[in-house]
């Protein structure tokens, strides 16, 4: 059984170059419905031999979430966005309607899959990462 932020990986890996998602719509799609900070916490420990594309993840408002934690990564961050297409406004934000990723059908086939299952066993998907 794949751990929690296993699931997050494996979603995360589907966001297409020049496209971006959100850490509540990675959640929704991890089965994590309602834990955005847990997709936060996962994207956190990402090293640059995961081949994981950490950087696509924005905040719902669309923009890179910046904290102090993040050791400049916040900045890399928009700078990996940007090489991608990817433009900002003067504020820093993304046009959320034109860079959203919309999953297809078999990631949410498989979104679903994992949400039938939490609910059929809840104490499957907690946090054991």
């Amino acid at each position: 059984m794949a751990n929690t932020y296993d699931l997050i990986y494996a979603v995360v890996r589907h966001i297409p170059y020049g496209q971006v998602a959100t850490y509540g719509q990675v959640a929704e799609l991890a089965g994590l419905i309602g834990k955005p900070r847990v997709v936060g916490y996962a994207l956190y420990r990402v090293t640059d031999g995961d081949e994981i594309p950490w950087h696509r993840v924005v905040n719902a408002k669309g923009e890179v979430s910046h904290s102090v934690h993040r050791n400049g990564n916040d900045y890399l961050q928009q700078s990996l966005l940007a090489d991608e297409g990817i433009e900002f406004d003067a504020k820093g934000k993304l046009d959320l309607t034109k860079y959203r990723w919309v999953a297809d059908s078999e990631v949410l086939e498989q979104a679903i899959a994992r949400i039938q299952q939490q609910l059929a066993e809840p104490s499957s998907f907690e946090e054991d990462s």
